[in-house]
């Protein structure tokens, strides 16, 4: 808030019932009594929201915003699933609440498909923005600059809000090639702390944007304060694993898999494995 950032999703939300006990944790649901305790009194002017995905949430899950700490929620989607989506955001937007859809994996995209279910949302409800997701760290600026431009011919109603990983290190040059082709939304995480190689770093394009309602100090103290030993507990950011995936426009899940394994740093034969998957060693 101290910096000045305009919408925080603070974890995601999903219906407890389909996931087994204690296999997550509190912010894979991010209730509403949770984020209102997290809040106490502190009145703040920035939107607090969440992530849903789709078959993951059930009605019941959402209060109606009057009785909801929440200012926002964003669905998560893929393409296919871009009729559940709309459905999804419509009631969201009838409970009160601010809507967003991400586009997922969109490097993986057929432009003629992209097309039409952009002519489904921009007619069928009301979001705010929809997001060009780069789930697999995959593009690199000019297509980004290609991405953002088809977003916005075909949805005059609504903004378009870009979403980068950091696989080959060009989170934040993406962010800025997104920005200078009309991107109106910018995601963006603490030291770039996200899944796999991470996102955007806030600190960088809060210090690019050179807006005066953004202020970096509060978040370098974060980063001064907890962000140094988290990032002795925990791993993100670009790594070699997640650089192999970006490349192959592959799904991080299995760099994140050889890096819990015993083979954490062979990359090399990570990489054969990936591009010949005939030699694959199954030790």
């Amino acid at each position: 808030d101290a910096a000045g950032v305009d919408y925080m999703e603070i974890g995601y939300r999903a219906s407890e019932k389909l996931f087994p006990p204690g296999e997550f944790g509190s912010w894979r649901f991010t209730k509403d009594d949770a984020v209102a305790e997290m809040i106490g009194d502190v009145k703040t002017d920035m939107k607090l929201g969440v992530m849903v995905d789709i078959g993951r949430v059930e009605p019941e899950d959402f209060a109606y915003k009057k009785d909801s700490p929440l200012n926002f929620v964003r669905v998560a989607t893929y393409l296919k699933d871009i009729n559940k989506a709309i459905e999804l955001a419509k009631f969201i937007e009838e409970r009160g609440y601010e809507s967003f859809i991400n586009i997922m994996a969109i490097s993986t995209v057929d432009s003629y498909e992209l097309k039409e279910g952009l002519a489904r949302v921009e007619a069928e409800c009301n979001v705010t923005a929809v997001t060009v997701v780069d789930s697999y760290g995959s593009l690199y600026p000019d297509q980004v600059k290609h991405l953002v431009g088809v977003f916005s011919e075909n949805l005059k109603k609504k903004r378009t809000g870009i979403h980068c990983h950091n696989n080959l290190q060009l989170g934040f040059a993406n962010t800025i090639e997104a920005v200078h082709a009309g991107a109106r939304f910018c995601d963006a995480t603490i030291q770039g702390i996200g899944r796999g190689a991470g996102n955007c770093p806030i600190e960088l394009i809060i210090s690019y944007l050179k807006n005066p309602r953004y202020n970096l100090e509060p978040v370098l103290r974060v980063m001064q304060d907890h962000f140094v030993k988290l990032a002795t507990e925990i791993e993100w950011g670009y790594i070699l694993p997640y650089m192999v995936t970006g490349i192959l426009n592959e799904h991080p899940r299995v760099a994140i898999a050889l890096r819990g394994s015993k083979r954490k740093d062979h990359y090399a034969d990570f990489y054969r494995e990936l591009t010949t998957p005939e030699c694959f060693d199954k030790q």
